[in-house]
């Protein structure tokens, strides 16, 4: 998931931010996604998973020439936000590291190294986010075999207005 302010796509998700102010790698319930400008655009208010991602960059077809040697590679994640944000005005070169839901990886203590697990999500399984801002968002479902235990399946998910007294 990526996200940037609907006025100005210049003002986009920031990990480092994010990870900075919640002083954990580790996003639940209660926490802030920021903005590049420090400023709250989502809130996570309903987590049934647990387990998310902020480190990595969206899957690319470069990544997928570099990792796994591939000649044809899809286009990835990043293809994919990067055809659904352009509307907006949001350029490719933009799209940094993605929020990536239900995304299960574990930093080793000691080397540092990366380790990408199967997601813990089961089928029905939800993470709910309220907007803080007015926001563009993009959804795409990864389509790196390996970060996903070659389980390709659809992501499912809903818009909804909240109430405002």
């Amino acid at each position: 998931m990526y996200a940037c302010n609907l006025h100005d796509p210049g003002e986009a998700l920031s990990s480092g931010r994010s990870l900075d102010y919640a002083s954990s790698l580790l996003l639940g319930i209660g926490d802030a996604l920021y903005s590049n400008r420090s400023r709250v655009m989502l809130r996570i208010v309903a987590d049934e998973v647990g387990r998310h991602d902020f480190l990595l960059a969206p899957c690319s077809a470069e990544m997928f020439r570099i990792l796994y040697g591939e000649q044809d590679p899809p286009r990835g994640c990043h293809g994919n936000l990067a055809a659904a944000l352009s509307p907006w005005g949001v350029q490719a070169d933009a799209i940094g590291t993605a929020f990536n839901v239900f995304m299960n990886v574990h930093v080793d203590g000691e080397s540092g190294r990366l380790r990408v697990d199967p997601p813990r999500s089961r089928a029905g399984d939800s993470t709910t986010f309220a907007a803080e801002m007015d926001l563009v968002v993009g959804l795409t479902a990864c389509s790196a075999g390996k970060s996903n235990n070659f389980r390709f399946k659809p992501i499912h998910y809903e818009i909804v207005e909240a109430d405002r007294d």
